[in-house]
């Protein structure tokens, strides 16, 4: 099931080197349209950050002023000499004191108030810029999967693509919406607590904060490995999707062979690969909190045994004058602020490495280029006659392996061309040049002489209509199926194309007629009902030039002749290219071109062939002459 070729690009794009440098730039290339909303995080994220460092100087206050009133300690206010001695017991003193630590209190509560409003507002707003990026994102990818030729198609699974569109997405938008917004705000934290720490006592604050440089070192190395780790997570997930779009797609085939069981174990390979990857990611991430826990503690530990000391006046670099119990809390409260955001940072340092890991995913797919690109003075193609020039063309899906070799013909307007020949002959390949769904290789190919390649696909589209073999209806009306041809059409003007071509009586008897909403591609009707609203789309388009891909092979012998009722009516008077294997849809062709191995071999009308005894003689006479010769039910009397 899955497909040995989109392996190999995922084992591909895990040997590209990555550049968080470059994805960050990718995603600052977004943010930057919404400067006013980083700006105000950025105010927002400081103020709040502001009031949590003055807690713990607060509770200094309260310590050297009030609780063990320190004259030199006490910055805030004057403490009364009375205070120190025994007079500071009495119930006037104890009175003030008590004020004193009550007004401080208030104050703590009140930056804790601000703290929680202002953090709050910051991470609305970063909301509101990650929620606007990610609405950016989605769009461009949409026009990506649109932009890019088949080419890409054919070598990536879909459930690839959906799993860039949908869970690295989502995944950026937890990124954007709460880790990116803590991990800033534990930065600031950290950074501005030692710049603080180191203003207030630098000694004592050197010696408390001496762990931490082991800590950003065991972060980075762990959210280093959980960042590799997330990246192939990412990467696996998509294999899972791919995976099971093709069980789900493919259920009818899985069924009909007896291949659950193998669906099932190919399904179990892919989802066990992603949870491995998952859990060596988890495994950094749960090993990362317990050691950063423990140094925490260490790190306590060294600034109460620093502090103790320095009070005692046992630390020769530090004059004991200038440490104060208060101070030595206020240094415990700081070092724990400051610890604390550390493990933040490393806990979510690891849901940001998943977006980044996630952003280069979808940067990735947004890099890709299409095969086919439209020239940057390209014009539209005006309305056409249907004269279509082959001129030594020649074309290859893979480099150095050609699947069109110099091949030339001319088509002149209203003319039917049917292309034979064996599977591999280049027959599709010829059909997918005129509507440039891929490009030549070299030679050109030309509608009324002019090179597709000069004029904008879309000009190009809008006048060749398509009807393939296996038909796409879309989970809709068949009102909207058959519009989806021309959007600008009348309900009138699509009753009249599905009576064109004789699809109007079924789509009739349907439950709610032409607004019966259709199950996916087209579920609940037949091949060749399917195949007849297909019909009736391209009817509605008015093509010039039309192509007819396998477009009867699927259906019975009584359909295909309803079918080809139809397709007499659709193709009078316009260029048609047709590929079929039934002998009823070639033999009026005005000229049929046999392929063989990418080149043609022969060419001319079907008598014309026939009398040559050629090559197309000899697959008419392998593959059309049984229908023909096959035997016809004996009349019986009375019939």
């Amino acid at each position: 099931m899955f497909m040995d070729g989109g392996r190999q690009l995922l084992n591909q794009e895990t040997a590209r080197p990555k550049s968080v440098a470059a994805t960050l730039g990718r995603f600052w290339a977004y943010f930057r349209h919404y400067w006013v909303a980083l700006l105000s995080v950025l105010a927002l994220t400081l103020g709040a950050v502001w009031a949590g460092i003055q807690i713990p100087l607060v509770t200094e206050q309260a310590v050297n002023c009030y609780l063990v009133p320190n004259p030199q300690a006490c910055t805030y206010v004057q403490v009364p000499p009375e205070w120190m001695t025994a007079a500071g017991a009495t119930g006037d003193a104890l009175g003030a004191r008590l004020r004193g630590v009550g007004e401080l209190v208030l104050i703590a509560l009140g930056l804790l108030a601000m703290n929680g409003t202002l953090i709050g507002s910051a991470f609305y707003a970063m909301r509101y810029a990650g929620q606007n990026v990610i609405r950016r994102l989605q769009r461009e990818m949409l026009h990506q999967i649109h932009r890019l030729s088949l080419g890409y198609y054919s070598k990536n699974e879909a459930g690839d693509v959906m799993s860039r569109v949908t869970n690295d997405v989502d995944t950026l938008q937890q990124t954007f919406g709460f880790a990116l917004m803590q991990v800033v705000t534990a930065v600031l934290n950290v950074g501005w607590i030692i710049i603080v720490m180191l203003q207030r006592q630098w000694e004592f604050a050197l010696l408390s904060l001496s762990i931490v440089p082991v800590m950003l070192a065991v972060t980075w190395y762990f959210s280093g490995q959980a960042r590799k780790a997330f990246r192939r997570a990412r990467r696996e997930i998509g294999s899972v999707n791919a995976n099971l779009q093709e069980s789900i797609a493919g259920a009818r085939e899985v069924q009909a062979f007896n291949r659950e069981e193998e669906a099932i174990a190919q399904f179990m390979t892919s989802n066990d690969a992603n949870r491995a990857a998952n859990v060596r990611a988890a495994l950094y991430t749960s090993a990362l909190s317990p050691v950063l826990e423990a140094l925490s503690y260490v790190n306590l530990g060294i600034v109460v045994v620093v502090g103790g000391l320095g009070l005692l006046g046992m630390i020769p670099f530090i004059d004991k004058s200038t440490i104060s119990i208060g101070l030595v809390i206020a240094f415990i409260l700081y070092t724990q602020r400051a610890t604390q955001p550390i493990q933040q940072i490393a806990l979510l340092w690891a849901n940001v490495q998943s977006g980044i890991a996630g952003g280069e995913r979808i940067f990735s797919f947004l890099d890709e280029r299409p095969d086919v690109v439209e020239l940057p003075n390209a014009k539209p193609l005006p309305p056409i006659e249907g004269r279509v020039t082959f001129e030594h063309v020649s074309a290859e899906y893979v480099k150095g392996e050609k699947v069109l070799d110099d091949v030339n013909f001319e088509v002149q307007p209203g003319q039917m061309i049917a292309l034979v020949g064996p599977t591999g002959a280049g027959k599709t390949t010829v059909i997918n040049l005129i509507p440039r769904f891929y490009d030549v290789s070299s030679g050109a190919v030309k509608i009324d002489g002019v090179d597709v390649r000069t004029v904008t696909t879309d000009s190009l589209r809008s006048q060749i209509g398509i009807v393939l073999q296996d038909t796409y209806l879309f989970s809709t009306t068949v009102m909207e199926n058959i519009r989806y041809g021309r959007p600008d059409a009348t309900d009138e003007e699509v009753i009249a194309a599905a009576k064109l071509v004789a699809a109007h009586d079924f789509i009739e008897r349907l439950p709610d007629g032409y607004q019966t909403v259709l199950g996916e591609r087209g579920g609940g009707l037949s091949q060749g009902q399917r195949q007849l609203i297909a019909i009736a789309r391209v009817a509605l388009m008015n093509p010039r030039l039309l192509i007819l891909d396998e477009a009867t092979s699927s259906v019975d012998t009584r359909t295909e002749r309803i079918i080809q009722a139809a397709f007499d009516k659709l193709l009078r008077g316009r260029t048609s290219f047709v590929i079929a294997h039934r002998l009823s849809t070639i033999r009026s062709a005005d000229q049929i071109y046999m392929l063989k191995a990418g080149r043609i071999v022969e060419h001319g009308t079907h008598e014309e062939l026939m009398a040559r005894r050629g090559e197309y003689y000899a697959l008419y006479m392998s593959q059309f002459k049984a229908q023909e010769d096959a035997p016809q039910p004996v009349p019986v009397a009375g019939d």
